[in-house]
């Protein structure tokens, strides 16, 4: 099975360059975020559900939409994410609305 990466969604990088196992954090990130619903369900079928919530638990940022979406589909607390703990460290860093 190859996992077919959207170009648009690699904007960057070169997609060719792109090693699907030595790169999958930036594969699972980038589609994740900004990829479409079928394009996820790609990943997890092509990495697996455990690396795919692995990946996830460590990232430095997911917006708050897709943090309660991985929270809920893993089934893991918001507060067990990186990128969660990360803005409770700095919370002006991820809000544009406090000055």
């Amino acid at each position: 099975m190859e996992l077919q990466l959207r170009p648009s969604l690699f904007w960057d990088v070169d997609v060719n360059s792109i090693d699907l196992e030595k790169h999958k954090a930036l594969v699972i990130e980038r589609i994740t975020l900004r990829g479409r619903l079928e394009e996820f369900k790609a990943v997890l079928d092509y990495y697996g559900r455990d690396t795919v919530k692995d990946v996830l638990l460590n990232a430095r940022y997911l917006d708050r939409v897709t943090l309660s979406f991985c929270s809920s589909l893993f089934k893991v607390p918001i507060t067990e994410f990186r990128c969660y703990k990360l803005e409770q460290l700095n919370p002006e860093h991820l809000r544009p609305d406090s000055q």
